[in-house]
């Protein structure tokens, strides 16, 4: 079985970084990437992945806001959030 993930962060380098590590797993797809919360929940739309990559802080439409739209839309996709915030609230 093979683990498809789509990636979301605004940082076009560490998405690239992250696809690069992830794509060397023989069980791991990565099908999408999106730059913020609102591309994001339509690359998961169009693609159905098993997990997203989710930063915490991205323009628009955050991922908070993205993981609760997400989660209460699509509750069988996985959801790891990505942050190098060390605030309470955020975790």
């Amino acid at each position: 079985m093979t683990i498809r993930v789509v990636i979301a962060d605004d940082d076009a380098l560490l998405r690239a970084g992250l696809a690069v590590v992830l794509d060397t797993a023989f069980d791991i797809e990565v099908v999408a990437e999106a730059a913020d919360g609102l591309d994001a929940l339509e690359k998961c739309r169009l693609h159905a992945p098993d997990v997203v990559l989710m930063d915490v802080m991205m323009p628009g439409i955050d991922g908070i806001e993205a993981t609760r739209r997400l989660a209460a839309s699509r509750p069988e996709i996985k959801i790891l959030i990505l942050t190098t915030f060390q605030h309470d609230e955020y975790v």
